[in-house]
């Protein structure tokens, strides 16, 4: 079989994923074969006739049916983008997600003045510990810790906080959300499970690929929220704050348990669709 061209590679995969429903096959092909084999997009547009060796062929061939399967984009690659940093992810974790991004905002927008005091962090249910590592660059003087109950997870944040040269400043526990760790800490952050079990069928397939374990919630979708509320209050410092990120409809029961449990509501912040996606909380005053 003679080598194939940049031009019938992408015009191949291009059919082959618009058969699978992948939403904007062409530029996903185009992405493939700069990722897999390695020809930037600049050299696909004025070079389509150049030949791609056998083995980067195949390879993008490959990379191609995961994807027509619809395995996440970022699976194939390993590697994506947040918070403007490269981090390692995989099946044994959920791809970090934009809206996750505005709880990093809100977090480093309200430790701001106390951004030069060695700061303890916790993230619970830690996965590919995207959330610790953008804390952990933007606070030079914080000391984290991330949890998680899966190894493979804990597996891939490790490899995310050596990549960032965090690993020093930042440990990995295996545990039940928070049930090892002790405070007083300045920050607690956590993007639980949120999915209700009757909600799993309706999610997208490229999610349906992500560990059932980071995204399956329980009948209401609160059942990470019932184990990790509870803790806040003996977590915190005097001025800690703790910032959960919740998904669609949870925002009234979240504030609710929060409040039985010692805690203040300081604000329920919307991301940009507008869908309420991080509870911000205090431990309150006792009466």
């Amino acid at each position: 079989m003679p080598p194939e061209t940049v031009r019938e590679l992408l015009e191949r995969a291009s059919r082959e994923l618009a058969a699978a429903g992948v939403p904007e096959p062409g530029r996903e092909a185009r992405l493939l074969l700069e990722r897999i084999a390695g020809i930037p997009r600049t050299r696909q547009l004025t070079e389509p006739d150049a030949e791609v060796p056998p083995a980067d062929a195949a390879r993008f061939r490959q990379a191609v049916a995961r994807r027509a399967a619809r395995e996440p984009f970022a699976y194939i690659v390993g590697r994506r983008e947040f918070y403007g940093l490269e981090l390692v992810v995989g099946p044994a974790v959920l791809v970090p997600r934009p809206e996750t991004e505005l709880l990093v905002d809100l977090a480093l927008a309200r430790l701001a003045p106390r951004r030069a005091r060695p700061l303890r962090v916790l993230d619970i249910a830690t996965g590919s510990g995207c959330i610790l590592v953008a804390l952990l660059v933007h606070l030079p003087r914080a000391f984290g810790v991330g949890t998680d109950l899966s190894l493979p997870a804990l597996r891939v944040a490790d490899a995310n906080l050596r990549r960032h040269a965090l690993r020093t400043r930042a440990g990995l526990v295996c545990t039940r959300w928070a049930e090892a760790v002790t405070g007083p800490l300045d920050l607690v952050v956590s993007n639980p499970p949120y999915v209700a079990t009757a909600e799993m069928a309706g999610l997208p397939p490229e999610v349906r690929h992500e560990p059932r374990l980071a995204l399956e919630a329980g009948p209401e979708g609160l059942a990470a929220y019932l184990a990790i509320v509870p803790h806040l209050r003996r977590l915190l410092a005097p001025d800690g704050l703790a910032l959960l990120e919740i998904g669609a409809g949870r925002g009234g029961a979240v504030a609710g348990l929060a409040r039985a449990h010692g805690l203040e509501v300081l604000e329920i912040r919307p991301d940009l669709a507008g869908v309420p996606r991080v509870v911000v909380l205090r431990r309150a005053e006792r009466r």
